[in-house]
């Protein structure tokens, strides 16, 4: 992309809508920025880059390669995780003075699993004035292109990092009846998946979201039985940021038949029919009756194969 200079962004005809637009000083901005593809950046994100004082960022470097390609030279100052609390002290004396402050993240919507949310607080604590400026958000992009039906989602974000933490954080997901949204780095998407694998149902539908918005970008949707040998056939499926879909949880009825049904299955490999219902009946409390006459149409589907 050609560098233009920002007087020549303000004079774009685009952007006539955005400039016309109010921008009250002494305003903490939350910028959304894009996640991959620089043109998904918003035309009120322009205009706010522009006017703003400062930027606050979480890496000034790739902030400013970002700036830099809009044609923008800004003063920046760096407001990571580690600095949170710090760099809110200093940019709200910078509100007290009257400046627009921008806040951005390395890509996406701030203070989501990204440095932010103690600076907001600390400004609105102040009796400041906060507002969002949105755009990319990599859970929202996953989940309109995931064709997951449920129409709530429950987002989780970066799991931990050790198994027994893992583990105990998954078990109290397990009933959740929404979709859930993880966030994974690439070195740890084999440990993920393989958690997933041994939390949930194989037969619930993940989506794995890899390299968003870049070139490539690959969305991949199986069961969790088929979820780890999908990652492991290639190589290049352990690399890139990753956004995780598992789908909601099945009712508590369709949950237990479909463990009825699975022990049936088995049971009926070394037992006959009626040994196989109950036998069934009495791991999983389920009527005899139902699971026998269950376990006969089961029996008559394998014959007919």
């Amino acid at each position: 992309m050609t560098e233009i200079q920002s007087s020549q962004i303000a004079q774009l005809p685009v952007m006539g809508e955005a400039a016309q637009q109010s921008y009250p000083t002494a305003t903490l901005y939350v910028v959304a920025t894009p996640i991959g593809n620089v043109t998904d950046i918003t035309l009120r994100a322009l205009q706010v880059l522009l006017l703003a004082d400062v930027v606050a960022c979480e890496d000034t470097r790739k902030t400013g390669a970002l700036l830099t390609r809009f044609g923008l030279n800004k003063h920046m100052v760096a407001a990571h995780q580690h600095n949170e609390r710090e760099a809110a002290d200093k940019l709200i004396q910078r509100l007290r003075a009257g400046e627009r402050v921008a806040l951005v993240s390395d890509a996406g919507t701030p203070a989501v699993s990204d440095p932010g949310a103690r600076i907001v607080d600390a400004v609105r604590a102040a009796g400041l004035h906060v507002v969002p400026v949105p755009g990319a958000s990599a859970s929202v992009t996953a989940l309109s292109a995931s064709g997951l039906l449920n129409d709530r989602f429950y987002f989780v974000g970066f799991l931990p990092a050790k198994a027994k933490q893992r583990e105990a954080e998954l078990a109290a997901l397990k009933g959740v009846n929404a979709t859930l949204v993880f966030y994974e780095a690439p070195h740890r998407i084999v440990d993920c998946v393989q958690s997933l694998v041994a939390a949930f149902e194989p037969t619930r539908q993940v989506v794995f979201a890899r390299e968003l918005t870049k070139l490539f970008e690959e969305i991949h949707r199986c069961t969790l039985q088929e979820a780890l040998a999908w990652v492991k056939a290639d190589a290049n499926r352990e690399r890139g940021e990753f956004v995780v879909l598992v789908d909601a949880a099945p009712p508590a009825g369709d949950a237990e038949d479909q463990d009825a049904e699975r022990i049936l299955q088995i049971l009926l490999s070394e037992c006959s029919v009626k040994q196989a219902a109950n036998l069934a009946a009495q791991i999983t409390g389920k009527k005899k009756n139902a699971l026998y006459e269950r376990a006969l149409q089961l029996k008559n589907d394998g014959a007919d194969d």
